[in-house]
């Protein structure tokens, strides 16, 4: 992927959609936020305000398509520009992507306004002379698909959201049954290095499904707080204002059908709901707490599983909420302060230092650790890009001592458990065997992988127990 060396500035007064998109995509190439934290960022400046609600989807539809396309945008880009993709402009580059995403990978927009509104991004940026450069790639864009779907891969067959292909008109992608792996990387969008890794580890259809997984958004759901209404309660609340809402197999969980500002739905203000997917749903229930409980959470931010913990405590006892960063921290407070918690106690620690973490003993920890995020590249589509492979030998020593913090620090009885958002087996079982093998006080109770899309993202946790005997 290119490296932007500096981003253009908007020089309008109003964003639009496509605007708006292309600002969040420079940001996202900067920053080591992820995309909805820039997404957040930006909606909330003044030159988007104005932006309908229909605009604002629109935005979050192309920054999150574009970042989980990137490598398929490259693949056929690549083919209808008479220059390395490494001398376009970084900014350039993103405004091609931006319209080849529209008119390749969506179905919905008209190829008319896709081109010509992506072209006027040129203008806006200020780099007019850029919009003849623009109009011819996206034109050959636009006339290298069809509307016309095919079942199954093809080096003319290009995958959509939803488990389809869009036939091309000649053949961009590798061939898929000469080289599956270079298929895999290219028409999904995934680095070269992971979907070898996945195609060894999981086949070429189990592959394809994940790459199909990831190429759209991942399904929005909500975790009900018990402490201030009732599932049936919010149901209804949904259905009356016209979403889409149902149960999930979680007593806590609604999945809605569409995707949502969640500020605008109802409940919000009063702290009726979190965001939290499914997989990630299953872990503080995992804990086993307690009403009166004392609870560390090592690594708290952004809040999701932090507030649950306090909400199956009934807001009783104390969960201690850590993080490395004091912006992060106050994503935990703002999301505690809004679902009525006053249990959480935020702390900031030092990642480098064991004495900054409270010592306890505490009744349980939760270790739900930094990690690849290769089970939620849906929802965070930065890490794909950002991801190296070296990275997960260092992620499994930052895994290992967060966990051996957490051990240190609970009661002889007591429960740690340890969670990731990955699938990769040596951040999961093969961290938590590691422990286990260098400290005989300890027992594994439980543990369980979920693979992406069965039903929701991709997740791993284990539950193991201090026993009262034993030596570290």
């Amino acid at each position: 992927m290119t490296t932007p060396v500096e981003t253009l500035a908007f020089i309008g007064t109003r964003h639009n959609a496509r605007s708006l998109a292309l600002q969040v995509l420079q940001e996202t190439a900067r920053h080591e936020y992820f995309v909805q934290e820039i997404l957040d960022r930006q909606l909330a400046l003044p030159q988007a305000q104005h932006l309908s609600k229909l605009d604002r989807r629109l935005a979050t539809h192309l920054a999150y398509g574009v970042l989980r396309r990137r490598g398929t945008l490259r693949a056929l880009l690549s083919e209808l520009i008479n220059r390395p993709v490494e001398e376009v402009e970084p900014w350039l580059w993103d405004a091609l992507c931006l319209g080849a995403y529209q008119l390749a990978l969506l179905t919905q927009i008209p190829a008319h306004a896709a081109l010509n509104e992506t072209v006027e991004l040129a203008s806006q940026f200020g780099r007019p002379r850029a919009k003849g450069f623009l109009n011819g790639v996206l034109r050959a864009c636009a006339a290298l698909v069809t509307p016309q779907r095919t079942a199954g891969p093809a080096a003319n067959a290009l995958p959509l959201e939803g488990g389809t292909y869009r036939l091309l008109t000649r053949r961009v992608l590798p061939d898929p049954t000469k080289q599956p792996v270079e298929y895999l990387a290219a028409a999904f969008g995934l680095p070269r290095w992971l979907a070898s890794r996945w195609y060894e580890r999981f086949g070429e259809q189990e592959t394809r499904r994940l790459g199909f997984w990831f190429a759209g958004p991942a399904p929005l759901t909500l975790r009900v707080n018990a402490l201030r209404t009732s599932r049936d309660t919010l149901l209804s609340q949904l259905r009356q204002a016209g979403w889409q809402a149902e149960p999930t197999d979680h007593p806590q969980g609604i999945l809605l059908r569409e995707a949502a500002n969640i500020r605008e739905l109802p409940g919000f203000a009063l702290g009726h709901f979190a965001v939290q997917d499914l997989s990630a749903m299953k872990v503080a229930p995992a804990v086993q707490v307690k009403p009166g409980m004392h609870v560390l959470d090592l690594c708290a931010a952004p809040g999701g599983k932090t507030t649950h913990l306090a909400e199956l405590l009934q807001d009783s006892g104390a969960v201690i909420a850590c993080d490395i960063n004091e912006a992060r921290l106050r994503q935990v407070r703002d999301l505690a302060q809004r679902l009525g918690l006053r249990s959480i106690r935020p702390q900031l620690i030092d990642p480098h230092r064991a004495e900054s973490v409270p010592a306890g003993p505490f009744d349980a920890v939760l270790a739900d650790v930094p990690c690849s995020n290769t089970g939620v590249l849906g929802r965070r589509p930065e890490a794909r890009w950002r991801l190296r492979p070296e990275d997960l030998q260092e992620l499994v020593m930052v895994q290992s001592r967060l966990l051996r913090w957490a051990v240190e620090r609970v009661r002889p009885g007591g429960v740690v458990v340890y969670s990731t958002c990955s699938i990769e087996p040596e951040e999961n079982r093969g961290v938590v065997q590691r422990i286990l093998q260098e400290q005989n006080s300890l027992q594994l109770e439980a543990e369980e992988t979920t693979l992406p899309g069965r039903p929701s993202d991709g997740s791993y946790w284990a539950r193991l127990r201090r026993t009262a005997t034993g030596t570290s």
